[in-house]
């Protein structure tokens, strides 16, 4: 029968025509949905702004002892003390059971780099700016930081002591990208 081999013939290069077909309209459809979607996942990433925020580099090598800067990451102040011998002593004659957020200066610093204590600058009240990193300013009973705005006082390790605060100073994500920059974030 001549007639069947070339229906058989005729029906095999059908389906592939089909398959050519419908492999071509998924793609189309897959490529067009990138196209509609990419906008969207554009628009929802973060501004190169924020981006550039996201860690900052800090030059250490000129705070001397007992000394501290203000700088700015993520639009929030971090204080960043170089804290002397006896800071060091006084952060760890206090017992820590008897503390609000028990912590020990070790906890909130680098192994190795006890003496540089890096915390955000916001009281953990009600968010505002302690005093105590600049020079001259009122340091609190404790001699680390004191909130203006309602009485916390925080040690030199920056650890809640008195007042309404109920948590330590946070101590952001840093590393020390070599011994005299630190990288927060």
């Amino acid at each position: 029968m001549p007639g069947e081999p070339q229906a058989d013939a005729a029906h095999g290069a059908g389906v592939r025509r089909r398959d050519f077909i419908n492999i071509a309209a998924v793609s189309f459809a897959g490529v067009g949905a990138a196209v509609a979607v990419a906008p969207l996942l554009i628009q929802m990433s973060p501004d190169a702004s924020v981006r550039a925020l996201s860690s900052t580099e800090v030059d250490v090598s000129k705070i001397q002892p007992g000394q501290g800067i203000k700088t700015v990451w993520r639009k929030q102040p971090v204080f960043i003390r170089n804290l002397t011998p006896q800071d060091i002593q006084a952060a760890a004659s206090v017992e820590v059971g008897g503390l609000r957020d028990p912590q020990t200066l070790a906890d909130r610093t680098k192994p190795g780099k006890q003496n540089w204590l890096v915390t955000l600058g916001v009281c953990t009240h009600l968010g505002c700016v302690p005093l105590g990193i600049g020079e001259g300013e009122n340091k609190g009973e404790y001699g680390g930081y004191f909130c203006p705005c309602h009485g916390s006082h925080y040690d030199t390790a920056g650890r809640i002591r008195k007042g309404p605060a109920p948590t330590n100073l946070v101590v952001p994500e840093y590393e020390f990208a070599s011994d005299t920059v630190v990288r927060i974030g």
